[in-house]
């Protein structure tokens, strides 16, 4: 077991009916932006919810944060709450304005350029107190220190991590998850899964407990995820969902363990060149890195078979090949595809991919095993 420090100062509010505590959370005096997507909130009834609960407090809104949030867009909330001295931010919506916000937040007091707060993570030294109330359960930002940007413009998508993110509460009412559409559910569902092997796919480090964590993920996951497709109105199951996405990356299951991320490091470039949702990628790039690298993995894939498929039988390359399929059976059980082709992306883009990483001059994984090349060989692989 690795050494560790562990903090997660959010507060969590869960269950039916806690968007009213809003009214209570924040304090009467603070000037309040709150920040929406694109319109989901008013048609699932969120706003109202939201404006009944602050009707006493001073707000202002900014619309428009779009999936895989921009930086121009974000910039946009910036100039706005600086010019109406705004002292408090409450996301609405799912991880997407929730990052927005994280970056809207240290950016409004920073005197440089904002993009250097994402390129350089120390240069946050002070942020602007922030809350969420959640309708899409994905990327557990509602409950950690991360967050993702994009600049279109200049063809980038850089993650960020600081303490200062952190959102000082968040609500979380499974029942505004009901109206939801099918591919936002199961986007979600992948995305909390892979998060969590994110942290726990690498290889045996003796952290019995967090092996046993992740894995009563995953299987909840496995169990909850065509229930989630096929009962998007059931509370139970919801709840559940909602529950198991913030867990899976609110650093619960990462306490002094490996970790990879190479899965979210180069799928990024599925979005920024091609426009696919970020679940998307993971389900296109996860098996086919499992296959390159099975030998690295092959210890922890097997007891991955065993205790989370229940794979008794067969050698450890056996198990490990059994754990690849049964994981990217499950993606497209959830609906998604696996294939760059399925997605019309062409076999030249693997070249794209690779110059580009080739060109940042990264290593990724635990071991800082996906090189450039390997990279190219993954992507290859998922042709």
């Amino acid at each position: 077991m690795n050494n560790f420090t562990f903090e997660n100062p959010t507060k969590l509010i869960f269950g039916k009916g806690t968007i009213a505590q809003l009214a209570t959370e924040i304090e009467k005096e603070r000037r309040i932006l709150i920040c929406f997507g694109g319109g989901s909130a008013k048609r699932n009834g969120v706003y109202q919810q939201v404006k009944e609960a602050l009707k006493n407090h001073r707000t202002w809104e900014f619309w428009g944060i779009e999936p895989n949030p921009d930086y121009d867009t974000a910039m946009k909330a910036v100039k706005l709450a600086r010019e109406n001295q705004i002292d408090f931010l409450l996301a609405v919506g799912g991880g997407s304005v929730i990052d927005a916000v994280k970056f809207i937040a240290h950016a409004i007091p920073y005197e440089g350029d904002p993009w250097e707060l994402i390129v350089d993570n120390t240069l946050v030294r002070r942020s602007t107190p922030l809350a969420t109330v959640l309708t899409l359960p994905a990327t557990g930002s509602e409950m950690n220190h991360r967050g993702v940007l994009s600049r279109r413009r200049t063809l980038e998508k850089v993650s960020f991590i600081t303490p200062y993110s952190f959102p000082r509460f968040s609500i979380l009412d499974p029942e505004v998850t009901y109206s939801l559409p099918t591919k936002q559910l199961a986007n979600g569902v992948v995305d909390a899964f892979m998060h969590t092997m994110e942290q726990y796919m690498t290889y045996p480090d003796h952290n019995l407990l967090m092996d046993r964590w992740a894995e009563g993920l995953l299987m909840s996951l496995i169990e909850i995820g065509p229930q989630v497709l096929l009962q998007p109105h059931d509370y139970d199951t919801m709840a559940n969902f909602m529950l198991c996405a913030s867990m899976a990356l609110n650093g619960f299951t990462g306490m002094g363990v490996p970790q990879d991320w190479a899965t979210h490091r180069i799928g990024y470039e599925l979005t920024i060149l091609f426009g696919l949702d970020h679940a998307q990628t993971l389900a296109v790039v996860y098996p086919a890195l499992l296959r390159v690298l099975k030998q690295h993995k092959r210890d922890k894939l097997a007891q991955y078979a065993e205790r989370v498929w229940g794979i008794q039988f067969g050698s450890t390359d056996e198990k490990a090949d059994a754990a690849i399929e049964k994981t990217e059976a499950f993606f497209q059980q959830m609906g998604l595809h696996t294939r760059m082709s399925q997605y019309g992306i062409p076999a030249e883009a693997v070249d794209t991919i690779y110059n580009r990483i080739q060109a940042r001059g990264v290593s990724y994984g635990e071991n800082l095993l996906v090189t450039p090349q390997v990279a190219r060989e993954i992507y290859q692989n998922a042709l």
